[in-house]
């Protein structure tokens, strides 16, 4: 993906408003390196390197400007209603994998519009994709969490060619009028240099509200769900693209092995039980921690406060400390071949 622009990142860091480093984590230590290392690029060149993949295989088809409206099953299959340019259609499958989005349809249509456990937080986030020298600025990580109980925030770099993704936190309940008018003022007070609007471009602009909720199962018969559809929570810390890819991962590796014949249908009930506690034990804890630091915590007594913010810096001087740092990360993982009847893989 070189050829995209994906790049290794340095790592991560947690400063004060002013950009005085508290502590950071390296995304290489003097470990060997790892043989899948972290690669950053953004989603809409990721999408690209995707369908590029997915054309060389003759038994995927994806069909655009099509809306699943329902869904349903028997003991034999399941199908999905969808409106398409040619009208309405039911397309069917052994299984139906929901895998879209927070709004899944899929997730509505087995629970209920409103039936999606968890909780709304109240912090208003603006994320914008914005062009602004923060290297020039001492920011040498290539991503920075900004510790401050008004204006707190997130840059991580995106793109080799100076993008950087600047969200940051707002006063809840404005317009987006009301958002888009604060933006200069929240940029002057927040980003390092104080800038002015003629010093950054920003080439996208995105308030939302984040959530912390988890599906009440990710399977229900035939019907599955993964990423988004079964599960959401804040961005700081990239947990959700993150645990949505490895929902994926797992889930190909069950239904393989229920077409190879090495694993009975049941092993879809271990992808709901795992993946589930995945969820509540490292994506929900962990991302609340990270966001709950951000604007919570003080900023003058994190290092003596903050258990995190500790260990960083322990990792700093004991590199055993930092590898175990990193080497968490996996903790997403699970390998559901080990429920395979006939393991044929190395």
């Amino acid at each position: 993906m070189e050829a995209e622009g994906a790049f290794t990142p340095s790592g991560a860091s947690w400063r004060k408003l002013d950009g005085e480093l508290l502590a950071g984590i390296p995304a290489v230590g003097n470990e060997a390196l790892p043989s899948d290392p972290m690669i950053c690029l953004p989603l809409n060149k990721l999408i690209i390197v995707l369908q590029r993949q997915i054309s060389k295989l003759p038994h995927v088809e994806i069909s655009y400007s099509h809306k699943v409206i329902g869904v349903g099953q028997d003991k034999e299959r399941a199908w999905v209603e969808v409106e398409t340019p040619s009208g309405p259609q039911e397309l069917e499958a052994q299984y139906i994998v929901g895998c879209d989005g927070a709004n899944s349809q899929i997730r509505r249509s087995l629970f209920g519009d409103w039936e999606f456990p968890g909780y709304t937080w109240e912090q208003q986030v603006v994320a914008t994709n914005t062009y602004y020298p923060f290297e020039k600025h001492g920011f040498d990580w290539d991503s920075n969490f900004i510790i401050h109980p008004e204006h707190w925030y997130m840059a991580a770099r995106i793109t080799k060619d100076g993008l950087w993704r600047v969200t940051y936190g707002e006063v809840p309940g404005l317009s987006f009028d009301e958002l888009k008018a604060r933006q200069p003022a929240k940029f002057k007070a927040c980003l390092p240099g104080n800038p002015d609007p003629n010093d950054y471009t920003i080439v996208n602009f995105s308030p939302y509200k984040v959530h912390q909720r988890l599906a009440k199962k990710m399977r229900v018969g035939r019907c599955l769900l993964a990423a988004d559809a079964a599960h959401l929570c804040n961005p700081f810390g990239g947990l959700g693209l993150t645990g949505g890819i490895v929902d994926v991962g797992g889930l190909s590796d069950c239904l393989e092995g229920i077409h190879s014949g090495q694993a009975g249908d049941s092993i879809l009930d271990v992808y709901d039980t795992v993946r589930r506690a995945k969820y509540n034990e490292v994506v929900n804890p962990v991302s609340t921690g990270n966001i709950r630091l951000l604007f919570e915590q003080n900023p003058e007594t994190a290092l003596d406060e903050n258990e995190f913010l500790k260990t960083c810096k322990k990792a700093e001087m004991d590199p055993e400390v930092g590898a175990a740092q990193r080497k968490a990360a996996n903790a997403l993982q699970y390998d559901f071949r080990q429920h395979y009847q006939k393991r044929k893989f190395p």
